[in-house]
Order: structure tokens, then C-alpha cells, then sequence
């Protein structure tokens, strides 16, 4: 069997100042290193010894990892493609400022290279290319248990790519993930199907 163990970020400093995430180098608050903690401990009693930690090269994912690396003795892999959608000049704007400028998709027609009104934005069909880019690096390694931390955003393209979705079926693709999420992808080892066994799991984060 394959396991994949996707995990967000817990609780940022972008979260709590109400600011735009993205690229916007955010940092994990006193509650957020508390979370990556029990993130880190949670992952401890689900692994084998030596799965292969994965991250985004941001610093509230990177400090996520770091938690998990120290607890399980691993050393992080660092990918700037498991990075959050960049929303160009969005980024770090207050959210009301960026809610005032953001043309959203629509319902039918042009989604994936839809443009969103931000100078400097990825489109969906970029940010999707990106991510898919780096799972292919990571499944293409070869230690079965493998641990991928990265942003609310992404993960929904991480999960899709295991799930082997063609990128003109995410038009309207999303599975809503919480801040300190885990989420578990399995392979059977006799029909080889990739299911998402555990979506969403935020028991680990207490009340």
C-alpha cells in the first residue's frame, strides 16, 4: 500500500491580520506552532519509520514541516511548486482591498486561464501546471509513505493529481481543507486504485 498524508498549515499571521495569503510570506502564529506541533505528533503514531516529508518552501509551510521533520527525524524536501496560488499584487493586501479588485470566474466559458483583475496573478491553469509539476516529482520517488505540506488552496491540486484528474477536469474542482489539516491518500497494492480515504482531518487540533 501507498499512503500520501497531505497536510496544511495551521494558523498564520495572514489568518488573524485578515490579509491576503498566496505568495505573501506569512509566518505561523503562537497558536499555529502549537498546531504544528500536534500535526507533527498525530503523523508520528500513522507513519512508518522513514517516509519522505515534502514541503512548500514557504515559511509558514516550512515551519509546519520543521515541526514534523523534528519529531520524525526526517529532513524536508523543499518545493517551491507545492506553493499557494500567487495572487500578484493581492498579496498581503488587506482582504477587503483584494475582495474589491477580484474578478471572479465564471459560471460557464473561460475558467482555467480566467483572468482574476490582479497584476501578477497566476491564472488557475498555471497554478494547476505548477503543482502538478511538482507531484510529479514526488510520486515519481520511491519510499511508500510520503508526508506533503502545503496551503489550503493547493491541496485541492495535490488530492486531484493523485486521483490522476486531467487538468480541463478542475474547472470546477474543490475539496475544502481547514488550516492544520490531514489528509489521507491510499494506493492498494492489488488494483492499484488511489482513493482519499481521510479528508479534512482537524481532529488532531483538539477544540
Amino acid at each position: 500500500m501507498k499512503e500520501l498524508f497531505v497536510v496544511t498549515h495551521p494558523e498564520a499571521t495572514h489568518h488573524v491580520e485578515h490579509r491576503v495569503g498566496g505568495w505573501f510570506d506569512s509566518e505561523l502564529t503562537e497558536r499555529g506552532v502549537e498546531q504544528a506541533q500536534r500535526i507533527a505528533s498525530a503523523l508520528a503514531t500513522s507513519v512508518q519509520p522513514d517516509p519522505a516529508l515534502y514541503s512548500s518552501d514557504l515559511r509558514r509551510t516550512a515551519q509546519t514541516a520543521a515541526a514534523i521533520g523534528e519529531q520524525l527525524d526526517l529532513q524536508p524536501i523543499w518545493l517551491a511548486e507545492l506553493r499557494e496560488k500567487s495572487y500578484g499584487a493581492g498579496e498581503g493586501k488587506p482582504v477587503a482591498w483584494f475582495r474589491e479588485r477580484f474578478v471572479p470566474p465564471p459560471l460557464d466559458g473561460e475558467r482555467m486561464d480566467h483572468d482574476e483583475g490582479l497584476e501578477g496573478a497566476e491564472t488557475k491553469l498555471q497554478w494547476a501546471r505548477r503543482v502538478y509539476a511538482g507531484m510529479e516529482r514526488i510520486l515519481s520517488d520511491s519510499p511508500r509513505q510520503k508526508i506533503i505540506v502545503t496551503h489550503g488552496g493547493s491541496a485541492t491540486l495535490v488530492i486531484a493529481r493523485w486521483i490522476g484528474m486531467p487538468l480541463d477536469a478542475l474547472t470546477h474542482a474543490s475539496f475544502t481543507v481547514d488550516s492544520g489539516s490531514i489528509t489521507r491518500l491510499v494506493e492498494d497494492d492489488y488494483f492499484h486504485n488511489r482513493t482519499v480515504a481521510h479528508l479534512n482531518d482537524t481532529a488532531h487540533l483538539g477544540s
